[in-house]
């Protein structure tokens, strides 16, 4: 079979100014970027504003593994298979970023026959969203430092009198603002900033990669650019000397970084590779941020298409529980239906027995002990009240015998349905029988509720994640996570959603366990707190918000022909 990019390269796209009015977007809400791709203007909901929502589908997965499961393949299969059964579809989905397109996870515009196309637009670059994030989040650190410094060497008054502005009074040890980049850079993690005599009071910082900026999450789950200007006003940015939040809009930049990220605010339009509209919006990790697509991007789906579907970040104890418990909160628009994706691989590999090295070879013990942890997902989903479809991504090397099986297993759980999706290979097509069981799913009554009270405590969030979430016995708070929570509470932010960063390699804080983890307690080492965005970072286990390059990168395979075509970017 051919590469995804070789596929991507023979296909032929149509102009996205057609897929643009087939969805049913004017001429006048579209700004082309060349042939493939478009910004679309939110101001077209006003337009809008009378007409019914569709039906939403996230798309989830059990605990991944290195083999990949094929979440956003299922995302864009499935889509192509509603409207191979007369659906008008439309999928919606998170900008890559470049830290994994050049490190370990590769591409995210899916593959085989259910990919974006041109894959290469998608994952380099796009619009330049992130790099707009990135620009406005290091803005308000240069501003936040330079203040620093001035305040520093002057006094109040003479401060007052040479800027016009009122000092803020900046606790050099409360600089809560650090720097991104979007790129795995773990040489950054750990900085300090001022090392020289005129450069500013010395202090410890570091860089996070852009998908994890709470600007990203801001983007994610902003209505418009009004309400993304209020939130980006509202960033604590650091504390002063008695301890009180500086905002951006105390620092007098939060005005200057919402021009930078005006055009980031409309999603890009593209189409998939048999011509179904595709919104790409936004691209929190799930791991260490809430892990979804825009909510802008689902409200203009949900009008034109009769169906959308969105993806949610690595297993449902990760971007799916940040999807109901954060998203859903913000856009008070609850799922229609959920779909699991599972692989025989994955169930394998969660098994915890033996090596990966024959995850190919039929084995009905290790698939049987494997399957507890795909049921576990299923009962995760269907607490929520959402129906819950199961996905079997096919790959060439199961076994008929093993899919079978596993297809009867599904049928004694808490699923909906369960159906074998051959969308990599045969695109639309082999999506046929998931888009009818998902359609039908949606027609049942909607019962979701949330996982916890938001108006609860802190601690009685962390503890409900941890315990109904995650099957955890109890938290562990560090000293500095309990200073923290007590700091946020006593600002008046207790009130707001969590949003658990840890591995998404196991169910638990610990990627070594594997299946259904027990008997673990969840440790938390830091809170953060992201006031603009609107809820609380928990850091949980060894969790990083900057990734590091592994010793066999991506970039090793990309490269351009004579020709000037991009190569090896699968």
């Amino acid at each position: 079979m051919l590469s995804d990019i070789e596929i991507s390269n023979q296909a032929s796209p149509q102009l996205i100014s057609d897929i643009a009015n087939k969805l049913g977007i004017l001429s006048h809400e579209l700004t082309s970027f060349g042939d493939a791709k478009a910004k679309v203007d939110p101001a077209l909901l006003k337009r809008l504003v009378a007409k019914q929502q569709g039906k939403l589908i996230i798309v989830t997965a059990v605990t991944p593994t290195p083999h990949g499961e094929g979440k956003t393949v299922t995302t864009i299969g499935l889509t192509q298979g509603l409207a191979h059964i007369g659906k008008k579809s439309c999928a919606c989905i998170r900008q890559p970023s470049m830290g994994p397109v050049f490190g370990v996870k590769g591409g995210a515009a899916g593959g085989g026959y259910a990919q974006v196309i041109p894959m290469q637009e998608m994952n380099l670059h796009l619009t330049g969203d992130i790099h707009a994030v990135s620009s406005a989040h290091n803005l308000a650190a240069a501003a936040l430092d330079a203040r620093l410094f001035h305040e520093t060497r002057l006094s109040a008054a003479e401060f007052t009198r040479q800027s016009e502005q009122t000092a803020l009074n900046i606790d050099p040890q409360q600089l809560l603002w650090r720097r991104v980049i979007d790129h795995n850079e773990r040489s950054l993690r750990h900085i300090t900033v001022g090392l020289g005599a005129i450069n500013g009071p010395v202090h410890d910082s570091g860089f996070d990669i852009t998908a994890a900026s709470e600007l990203m999450a801001i983007l994610a789950l902003s209505h418009d650019l009004t309400d993304m200007r209020k939130r980006i006003g509202r960033l604590v940015l650091a504390l002063d000397t008695s301890a009180n939040p500086i905002t951006a809009e105390d620092l007098g930049v939060a005005g200057a970084m919402t021009a930078i990220m005006v055009e980031a605010i409309k999603p890009t339009l593209m189409q998939t590779i048999n011509g179904q509209p595709c919104l790409i919006h936004a691209g929190p990790f799930a791991n260490i941020a809430h892990g979804n697509s825009s909510i802008i991007a689902d409200k203009i789906a949900l009008k034109l298409a009769d169906f959308v579907v969105t993806e949610a970040g690595f297993g449902s104890d990760m971007g799916f529980e940040k999807f109901c418990n954060i998203k859903v909160r913000e856009s008070d628009k609850a799922p229609d239906a959920a779909v699991l994706v599972v692989t025989l691989k994955a169930l394998k590999a969660n098994s915890g027995i033996a090596s990966d090295l024959d995850i190919n070879k039929p084995d009905m013990d290790r698939l049987q002990a494997g399957f507890s942890n795909l049921n576990w997902h299923i009962n995760n989903v269907a607490k929520y009240g959402v129906p819950v479809v199961v996905a079997i991504n096919h790959f060439p090397t199961d076994s008929q015998a093993e899919l079978d099986w596993l297809q009867h297993a599904v049928t004694k759980t808490a699923a909906f349905g369960c159906e074998i999706s051959q969308s990599f290979a045969q695109g639309a097509s082999g999506a046929e029988q998931l888009a009818k069981t998902v359609a039908a799913a949606t027609e049942q009554t909607s019962n979701f509720k949330f996982l916890y009270d938001v108006n609860t405590t802190i601690i009685s969030k962390l503890l409900t994640i941890a315990e109904s979430g995650y099957g955890a016995n109890n938290v562990t708070l560090t000293a500095q996570a309990t200073q923290q929570m007590q700091r946020f509470e006593a600002l008046g932010f207790s009130h707001l959603p969590l949003c658990i960063a840890k591995t998404p390699m196991s169910i638990s804080h610990d990627p070594s366990i594997k299946g259904i983890p027990g008997d673990f307690e969840l440790p938390v080492t830091e809170l953060r707190l992201n006031a603009g965005a609107g809820f609380i970072t928990a850091l949980a286990g060894k969790v990083m918000t900057m990734p590091g390059l592994n010793i066999k990168p991506n970039y090793l395979n990309i490269d351009i022909d004579d020709a000037g075509h991009i190569i090896g970017l699968d």
